[in-house]
């Protein structure tokens, strides 16, 4: 029997939105699937270190580092935001749940051997460098990510 396989395209960088593709991303890999989720444009910030990271860069990219969320628990909410407060109540809510956070849901995926991908032009694009993201992050192209998509059994644009 062949490998089953989920590609997800993590394309945004709204809380829940990320949130929705590392559940179903978890619970691929729970069922055995092999899973990759790309992650382009906006969803490249659910992979930033928290901290500052001393790296060389132009003045946009300057501009682009402080103006996009660092990590997970940094980005907002898609609706709701109500100028952050948004974000910090469904946190709460969260917590009071026992559900777990963004930043855990991508250390699962991790453990769990997803491919954290990050679409190199998008690094480019944006001027972020490779120490900037989690350890472990794939960098490849569009073409790698349909590379596992054409024998997806799943794939999702999020």
């Amino acid at each position: 029997m062949q490998q089953k396989r989920t590609t997800i395209v993590l394309f945004s960088g709204d809380y829940d939105k990320a949130m929705a593709a590392y559940i179903i991303a978890n619970g691929a890999a729970a069922y055995d699937h092999e899973v990759t989720i790309f992650h382009t444009f906006w969803g490249i910030n659910a992979l930033r270190k928290q901290e500052p990271v001393n790296v060389q860069k132009g003045f946009l990219e300057k501009m682009f580092a402080k103006m996009m969320p660092r990590g997970a628990e940094k980005l907002g909410l898609s609706n709701m935001h109500m100028a952050g407060m948004g974000p910090k109540m469904i946190k709460h809510v969260m917590n009071k749940h026992n559900a777990m956070t963004l930043t855990q849901l991508v250390d699962m995926a991790h453990e769990q051997g997803v491919k954290l991908i990050t679409c190199t032009m998008t690094m480019d694009l944006l001027g972020l460098q490779k120490e900037e993201l989690l350890d472990g992050v794939e960098y490849a192209g569009v073409a790698a990510y349909l590379a596992d998509a054409e024998d997806g059994n799943v794939n999702l644009f999020i």
